[in-house]
């Protein structure tokens, strides 16, 4: 028998998640079935949406997520021994899981699926860059806002799993590109590591203003992950046909009532610039897109990477115990890139 951990969400979030919302429970594994697989977790990603999602679970729930794992027994011939696999067992450090019939899991899709080739990156990339955020920053940007060289992209979140992804994919088709982050740290890193052209501390700038100076023509492309007021001003300065790809919505993710519309806070209506400059505003979840198409981006993210064209940061974690920490922390804006942990 091998003993597991996992980390269950014991009571609902009030504002923002609290370690003590968690505990950890230990429990046995059964012996394996044919077909089935024994993953030893490696690295666990933390991500928004999982705050966003747990407005509509009910607790107590297991927590769910992305995770990187090595077959440490088998009873499939397809997943030898060794094999490395990502999958949606989530906060737990062992799992068996049905490789014939992985479980599906609602409103999520590829779920389980073996290790892409990274060609030698590391392999925390497969819930990273070269995992679903990557996806998310590959599709929700290339297919919506389709970008043109010489266009003007804009950034929110830019210090994050996605954003920062978004803001060097533009760099590579020949935009401009502007981002905005949390911090002043942030922003310097944006501009000096990662290309940016220009960078903006949210809190301390004049978000109308930053942008009619770093782009007097106006904004051609917008990728949203944070939503509010940030977004309001931004789309109020784009221009003629311009495209805005919602992704996230992450400054409310923290309020009690995420889809009660009576009790989200407000934000400047921006209606009569979209209605002016014939705006394309579309919502993207990486559900969206086919599981087919998934190697596509992979392959271009992996080669973009092996090349030097585009650096995947991460914020490292170590250690199962402090998975919900790395949670808050990365909720917090605690992570310049993909929050990941160590397990």
């Amino acid at each position: 028998m091998v003993k597991a951990r996992k980390y269950v969400v014991k009571q609902a979030f009030k504002g923002k998640p609290k370690r003590e919302d968690f505990e950890i429970v230990e429990y046995e594994l059964p012996p394996l079935k044919d077909g089935e697989i024994l993953i030893k977790a490696e690295w666990i990603g933390v991500d928004p949406y999982q705050r966003a999602t747990a407005h509509y679970m009910k607790v107590p729930y297991d927590q769910f997520g992305y995770q990187v794992g090595l077959v440490v027994e088998s009873k499939n011939h397809k997943y030898p021994k060794g094999t490395k696999v990502v999958s949606f067992e989530g906060w737990r450090d062992y799992s068996i899981v049905n490789a014939d019939s992985p479980p599906v899991y609602h409103n999520f899709n590829n779920t389980f699926y073996k290790l892409p080739n990274l060609q030698g990156l590391p392999e925390s990339l497969g819930v990273g860059a070269i995992g679903m955020p990557g996806v998310s920053a590959y599709f929700g940007f290339l297919d919506i806002c389709k970008p043109k060289a010489g266009e003007v992209v804009a950034v929110s979140g830019a210090a994050g799993a996605c954003g920062s992804i978004v803001g060097q994919i533009a760099k590579i088709k020949g935009c401009k590109v502007i981002g905005f982050a949390g911090s002043d740290e942030k922003v310097k890193r944006l501009e000096t590591e990662l290309g940016f052209d220009k960078a903006f501390n949210y809190k301390t700038v004049d978000i109308v203003k930053a942008l009619k100076e770093a782009a007097p023509e106006g904004i051609d492309c917008y990728f949203d992950n944070v939503g509010g007021e940030i977004s309001s001003a931004v789309i109020s300065q784009m221009r003629s046909n311009g495209r805005v790809s919602i992704i996230g919505s992450i400054s409310a993710y923290n309020e009690d009532g995420l889809f009660d519309y009576s009790t989200l806070p407000k934000a400047t209506i921006v209606q009569p610039f979209v209605l002016a400059n014939q705006l394309t505003v579309q919502g993207f979840t990486y559900s969206n897109v086919e599981t087919s198409r998934w190697p596509l981006a992979f392959d271009d993210l992996t080669k973009w990477i092996k090349s030097g064209q585009l650096k995947a940061p991460e914020h490292v974690t170590e250690g199962f115990d402090k998975v919900p920490d790395a949670f808050v922390g990365m909720l917090a804006g605690e992570n310049y890139g993909k929050s990941v942990v160590k397990v």
